[in-house]
């Protein structure tokens, strides 16, 4: 069985193809294309199946990450939108919530919503919390604004009705008026995407979702079609951010769930090596060419939240993004990757997040970009070499990095040349450090208990570094760790998540109302893995969202299969208190708790992967291949032995200074440091011992 998958970035997009008979694995990497970054995907497609010879109509499974939603929502590049909301909530998307991210910051300013006000439309209607209705839909009034917004010239349309996680029944009725009026019209329903309360966060949810349907649906149907005229039969798996595949039809009726999917797939994959090998607690650290992302995985399972934010306008600030309430791998992200520019802000050096992507690249590309990047930095210390960027396809231009880091930084400050780059390259460092701290320390985890997992085109050039700077002394960089998260793409399950909040006493007179959620939920669980095609051996996996009565945010607890009986609202109590008491430090035996979201995940089995093992005579040829001058900081150029991973046998140690190099990826083993491949093909650098 054949096996390939693209992740599309922001800089690359790297392809994977896996022959599950022999476990051979053929990559590539190729250039992101904008605006279409599907042109990339399937030229990149055509490379891959050319280099592992074989014909693109025998590939058996194919699965793909884009970050087309989330730039659409990041560059406000979507098309225009509307939104039809209950009469006198028009302002709901503008008021947000009244906490503020800086609360100190006077000149801050709330994320400006995706729909301008004048498109926010009003419907006759409302329906109360309990379900009932109070004021029934005008639908005459809901067929005029219907043909309005169509006359706006407006393609998709969020739907989102007071209430209507309880009674949908309004909203059901105008996605018929719709299609009777406005067949053309695309309509997202808030009682679909995010059926639950917290009415902005469910409108920004729906929002989104409209925002991005009609770009994501145009892309993932052109990425079917082309993938037909090359002869792939199959049909394409496409992740999500909860760290599971979905069928294209399925993510054209919530391309929401597409935004960080790629994170997502990279952070399962850190997951199956960390197992492999025996780690449980890893820090998943991604750097490619536009960002950096920071995940933890314990147990070798990503950390979950219910829901994250996108588009954040202060870094690492809870409440300064527009939040999307759907389960999510729980990651952060900075913009700092090989292609954040360096400037300097109030006279002090900064970097990104501003990228220079793959058009125009770093100014070592030679694709016309005139900004210093991160790259470009790592070039002139003597990180990269010139001649064997991507195995040699991009030949970098080092005269061109030294001139726009020269020119733009080092005149300004007054500082040599290397002494600037080694600037840029500490200052990204520090950034992707915060990152990590925010994920780690923020938290209640202390980095020393974990390993990093590196990965990323960038990401094992600056691992070391920031690893050392947080206590945590060891780093697995794993084999084509440019790739890891295409890689996570192969071996991620088909998986659903459905939520629905209804507010439920835990009693045990609830007991009938809680079976018929969950069964509700399954169903339309089990219908969306026979629409994947996803066979035999699914599961079905139950958490109810509780609080004590009165409380406003709730903690998630693990509900057992099949029809609850009384002796489970007991149990169910018991977990309660247990979490309670290890996530505050204390619960109150006696008080009234409730469930407010009721959860279900369905999902087929997961792929069975095992890393190959390296023994220690599989590799031939002297893999010391050279070397050559590498700053270091205060140390300055240091004279550092070049490996070529590929070349390293199982159990060889590489003492620093060092660099390893691999087409995708180069591994920086600072002076101080030691790499050791072990049976796993992965390269473990620590700190603080010597060969």
């Amino acid at each position: 069985m054949r096996r390939a998958a693209s992740d599309v970035g922001g800089t690359f997009t790297d392809l994977v193809l896996q022959d599950s008979g022999t476990g051979h694995v053929t990559i590539a990497k190729v250039l992101s294309t904008s605006p279409d970054p599907s042109t990339g995907a399937i030229s990149g497609f055509e490379a891959l199946v050319a280099a592992a010879g074989v014909e693109a109509g025998s590939i058996d499974y194919l699965a793909h990450a884009s970050t087309v939603a989330s730039n659409l929502v990041i560059e406000r590049s979507g098309p225009r939108t509307a939104l039809l909301t209950t009469e006198g909530f028009r302002d709901v998307l503008h008021l947000q919530r009244q906490k503020r991210a800086v609360s100190h910051d006077l000149f801050y300013d709330k994320p400006d919503p995706l729909v301008a006000r004048r498109d926010i439309l009003e419907l006759p209607e409302r329906i109360a919390a309990d379900g009932s209705v109070l004021v029934a839909l005008d639908e005459q009034r809901t067929a005029d604004l219907i043909v309005e917004i169509v006359d706006r010239g407006i393609e998709s349309v969020a739907v989102v009705l007071l209430h209507a996680y309880v009674n949908p029944d309004h909203e059901h009725r105008v996605r018929e008026i719709a299609g009777d009026v406005a067949p053309e019209l695309l309509v997202s329903l808030s009682s679909d995407v995010s059926p639950k309360w917290r009415e902005y966060e469910r409108s920004s949810t729906t929002v989104i979702n409209a925002y991005v349907k009609p770009r994501v649906s145009r892309y993932l149907d052109g990425m079917q079609a082309s993938l037909g005229n090359l002869g792939v039969s199959r049909p394409l798996h496409v992740m999500q951010c909860s760290g599971g595949l979905a069928t294209v039809e399925a993510l054209k009726r919530h391309p929401v769930t597409l935004v960080e999917s790629g994170p997502a797939a990279g952070a399962l994959m850190a997951g199956i090596i960390g197992r492999a090998s025996g780690r449980d607690r890893i820090i998943a650290f991604d750097m490619g060419g536009t960002t950096a992302k920071v995940s933890i995985l314990q147990g070798g399972e990503p950390q979950m939240v219910e829901d994250f934010e996108v588009a954040p306008t202060t870094k690492l600030r809870p409440g300064s993004g527009l939040p999307i309430t759907t389960p999510a791998v729980d990651l952060i992200e900075v913009g700092t990757g090989g292609g954040s520019i360096a400037h300097l802000e109030l006279g002090v050096l900064a970097v990104g997040p501003e990228s220079a992507g793959a058009a125009p690249g770093p100014a070592c590309y030679g694709y016309g970009g005139d900004a210093p990047t991160v790259t470009d930095a790592n070039l002139v210390l003597g990180y990269l070499d010139a001649d064997y960027f991507l195995g040699g396809d991009l030949v970098l231009d080092t005269d061109a990095a030294r001139r726009v880091i020269q020119r733009d930084i080092c005149d300004r400050l007054g500082l040599s040349l290397e002494e600037g780059a080694y600037a840029i390259h500490a200052v990204a460092n520090a950034r992707m450090a915060n990152a990590m701290r925010a994920m780690t320390i923020q938290r209640g985890f202390d980095p020393r208990d974990f390993g990093v997992v590196a990965f990323g085109g960038a990401g094992p050039a600056h691992a070391v570094s920031i690893a050392t700077e947080l206590g945590s002394r060891e780093i697995v960089v794993p084999t084509n760790a440019g790739v890891i998260s295409a890689m996570g793409l192969l071996f991620a399950p088909v998986k659903f998540e459905f939520v629905r909040t209804l507010v439920t006493r835990l009693e045990t007179g609830s007991l009938e109302r809680m079976n018929e959620v969950f069964a509700e939920l399954e169903e339309r669980g089990a219908a969306g893995l026979a629409e994947a095609d996803a066979g035999a051996g699914t599961s079905f996996v139950r958490n109810a969202l509780m609080r004590y009565v009165g409380q406003g945010y709730e903690v998630a607890i693990g509900m057992p299969a099949g029809r609850l009986a009384t002796a489970d609202v007991d149990a169910t109590r018991t977990r309660f208190l247990e979490t309670y008491e290890r996530l505050y430090g204390y619960a109150e035996p006696h008080g009234d708790l409730e469930i407010v979201d009721y959860r279900v995940t369905a999902s087929a089995p997961p792929v069975p992967f095992e890393l190959p093992r390296i023994g220690r005579d599989e590799a031939s040829g002297d893999a010391a291949v050279g070397s050559r001058e590498c700053y270091f900081g205060d140390i300055g150029f240091v004279e550092s032995t070049v490996w070529d991973r590929y070349r390293l046998r199982g159990g060889m140690s590489v003492g620093g200074p060092a660099i390893v190099q691999e087409r995708e990826s180069t591994t920086v083993v600072p002076p101080g440091a030691v790499a050791v491949v072990d049976e796993w093909q992965n390269l473990v650098v620590s700190v603080g011992t010597t060969p």
